[in-house]
């Protein structure tokens, strides 16, 4: 690389895919694995890695891909140039058809770690309040009756019961469906967090309760799904909170058909070396981070990597 082109910064701990595209992170390039959403017949993907392997990172990048985002006074917001001379933007009209097209729902779970159910209900209630406030274009204009624009202020204010807050993603995706005539993406990141906390902290059968009503009404019988793309550390299986998803794909580090979507490829980090005119250091690189293998693929830990580069 020429001594005068100015390099792309390394960003630890950005989490959103614009963030990072806006202030010139380098980005090691995933985009292929929007268009295996695309191609792939599970209307439910859930991704199973370990932690800080880019998860939340990926969500991000899922949807600014498929999102047609609004402002709060409903006018659209263009991340189409986020993409431009990524490997998806060579993918054909096909697959870009579907850029910015659909209402959006994305839900992070993991601040849920409280030490009570009431503290942890709490703080789910809150994050489901903040994508209501996201979307709340949609009670703009005529497109949500009265009582449902009630509803939508009762869960945004935090002010809904119990099961308004259950149904609460399935609303919403209802709501969408309405204002946008498009059936709704949702995404959940860190779906596990929960789970774990409350099963640590001795209120597990309240919080798989919440959670398995909440993922049942938005994933499984849900006429506004388009796709869902839920991603955590663990599969919960005792009790499962999918129960009757049928149409549920597991992707985990033993079975996956993403190998390379998740953490760094040995090119991958030979690319990112070369860049920061550190090629020599791959032998030592790789003494110490090689750590995984995927299927076939060898995979390395990339907060590891951005760590050592940085």
């Amino acid at each position: 690389m020429n001594k005068q082109e100015k390099r792309k910064k390394i960003a630890i701990g950005v989490e959103d895919f614009k963030e990072l595209i806006d202030k010139d992170g380098y980005f090691v390039d995933k985009t292929l694995m929007i268009e295996k959403l695309i191609e792939s017949n599970a209307m439910v993907t859930l991704f199973t890695r370990p932690r800080r392997f880019g998860k939340t990172l990926n969500q991000f990048m899922i949807r600014r891909f498929f999102e047609d985002e609004r402002t709060e006074k409903g006018e659209k917001v263009d991340n189409g140039y986020l993409f431009d001379g990524l490997k998806i933007a060579e993918c054909g009209e096909e697959i870009l058809s579907h850029r910015q097209q659909y209402p959006v729902i994305f839900l992070s779970l993991k601040s849920a770690k409280q030490p009570n159910f009431q503290e942890a209900y709490k703080k789910l209630c809150g994050e489901i309040a903040g994508e209501f406030r996201r979307h709340q274009y949609l009670l703009e204009g005529n497109s949500l009756a009265d009582d449902q624009k009630i509803m939508f202020q009762k869960i945004m204010a935090e002010q809904a019961d119990y099961s308004a807050y259950n149904d609460a993603l399935k609303f919403l995706s209802e709501c969408l469906w309405q204002y946008h005539g498009k059936n709704t993406i949702i995404l959940i990141d860190e779906y596990d967090v929960p789970l774990e906390n409350a099963y640590l902290e001795g209120f597990y059968d309240r919080m798989i309760q919440f959670i398995r009503s909440l993922f049942e009404s938005a994933l499984k019988t849900n006429p506004y799904l388009e796709k869902s793309v839920i991603t955590g550390c663990l599969r919960i299986s005792k009790e499962s909170i999918f129960t009757g998803l049928n149409n549920l794909e597991t992707d985990s580090v033993l079975h996956t058909r993403y190998a390379d979507s998740f953490g760094f490829t040995e090119d991958e980090v030979k690319a990112m070396l070369a860049y920061y005119d550190l090629a020599a250091e791959l032998p030592e690189v790789k003494r110490w981070y090689d750590g995984y293998l995927f299927n076939e693929t060898e995979i390395y830990n990339p907060w590891s990597i951005l760590k050592y580069v940085n």
